[in-house]
């Protein structure tokens, strides 16, 4: 089952300046109405179910609303508006039908003109945020591969999840989900893993991602002196495509910069090394939708994996 949650903005408080031109969010984000003029929307995902189905910590659920009272204090520096679009919520073990709700409000947000920023929630939303993107595509493809939407995804991630959904769908096989949709369609499966940890992914699946074509770049392979590189192999992949997706999970981070997430990466990829992958999807001008995952506000300490989550959403909304 699935529930949609009221628009709760007592979540929006932090400090207001007296100084001309000082803005916050919690000063600017506006409930999303019907009719609203484009801007950036900001939809919750409760849900963990996918985590328990993986046998994961718990906690998930709770986490888009620890993110939007770590944004609420941060500076705000758009110039198009804002909106919070409330929460869809996974009731009990009923993904399937949270992830169908969830695609369904995200294909409406897209046709309305807006950028979707999905709060999760455990990384079972990837596929939810990819079938509601797919749902918007969908008129615009016919049963030709030629006219099939071209719509790359872009994970920063420490694991792959393309685990087989034929035993249980679960936080660890969105991608083997979008994978199979791709083939059912007969459109491309286009997908980029960055931050991968070898330790962390087994031989099986790293052979299938090697299969399904993945731009793949570990966590070991992203430094300094490597990330130039990178970001061109990015943006040779962002090229090949019509529209992105991108999907953080926070386990990408290392556990000290994010350690409130189901599985603390002993590595990880710092923040620092992140924000200008980020800025390449962002500043290509093929976003459509981007999504957060796995912040789970019980295993958190000092907030720093909900501040992390809330730059990252600033980041990624900057406008100029």
């Amino acid at each position: 089952m699935a529930a949609n949650t009221s628009i709760d903005m007592s979540l929006w408080q932090g400090r207001t300046d007296p100084e001309p031109d000082s803005d916050r969010w919690h000063q600017r984000i506006e409930p999303l109405t019907n009719n609203a003029a484009p801007g950036c929307a900001l939809l919750g995902f409760e849900s963990d179910a996918g985590v328990a189905r993986n046998q994961g910590r718990t906690g998930a659920a709770e986490g888009p609303n620890a993110l939007r009272r770590a944004l609420a204090p941060l500076a705000w520096h758009r110039t198009a508006p804002a909106y919070d679009a409330g929460n869809v919520r996974c009731v009990g073990d009923g993904l399937e039908a949270a992830q169908q709700a969830l695609a369904d409000r995200l294909t409406a947000l897209l046709t309305a003109g807006h950028l979707p920023i999905v709060l999760g929630g455990g990384h079972e939303v990837a596929y939810a945020s990819w079938l509601g993107l797919a749902q918007f595509s969908m008129p615009e493809a016919s049963a030709s591969k030629e006219s099939a939407p071209r719509i790359g995804i872009i994970n920063l991630d420490a694991h792959f999840d393309l685990r087989d959904p034929a035993h249980i769908r679960s936080s660890g096989t969105p991608f083997s989900q979008i994978a199979d949709q791709c083939q059912k369609h007969g459109w491309s499966f286009r997908y980029a893993c960055l931050g991968v940890s070898r330790a962390a992914n087994t031989r099986a699946l790293f052979k299938r991602a090697n299969a399904l074509g993945t731009l793949i770049r570990e966590d070991r392979e992203i430094e300094a002196l490597r990330l130039d590189s990178i970001v061109r192999d990015v943006q040779r992949f962002i090229a090949k495509c019509d529209h992105l997706y991108l999907t953080i999970d926070l386990d990408v981070l290392p556990a000290a910069e994010a350690p409130g997430v189901s599985a603390p990466a002993a590595r990880g990829v710092s923040l620092a090394l992140i924000e200008p992958l980020v800025e390449a999807v962002r500043d290509s001008g093929k976003l459509r939708l981007a999504d957060l995952a796995e912040l789970n506000p019980s295993l958190d300490i000092d907030g720093r994996t909900a501040r992390a989550a809330a730059r990252l959403v600033h980041l990624l909304t900057l406008d100029n």
